[in-house]
């Protein structure tokens, strides 16, 4: 995991910090920015991510779309994090094509089922 990059989505300051923090932690390195919009831009760079980590309900265009340009541009895997969770939302989106769902507030099982979901 040392050499993992991942693009976090969160408009959130709070909840940018934790997940932050959680990667950080385990020494990912993460690139953080608040819009899928501005994921958009950092994606159009070249950087290499191993992953994304995509709020759903981003101002704008949210997750859901976002993981349909992502799709449709390269087969990075993408990681679906909510507050709104619900049973249904969870298989929706991995029938959308998210690779793991994680619910708000994410706790310290985060990382390692991060971990457990992209090296599958």
């Amino acid at each position: 995991m040392a050499d993992w990059k991942i693009l976090l989505v969160e408009d959130d300051p709070d909840g940018q910090q934790v997940v932050e923090r959680m990667l950080r932690h385990n020494r990912i390195e993460v690139n953080t920015v608040g819009s899928a919009e501005d994921a958009l831009d950092a994606l159009a760079t070249g950087e290499q991510y191993t992953a994304a980590i995509l709020d759903l309900a981003l101002p704008g265009m949210d997750g859901w779309t976002l993981l349909g340009r992502i799709q449709r541009d390269t087969n990075m895997p993408c990681v679906a994090i909510t507050a709104y969770h619900s049973a249904d939302l969870a298989v929706k989106a991995i029938k959308a094509g998210f690779v793991a769902y994680f619910p708000k507030p994410l706790d310290m099982s985060f990382v390692r089922e991060l971990q457990r979901a992209l090296t599958v």
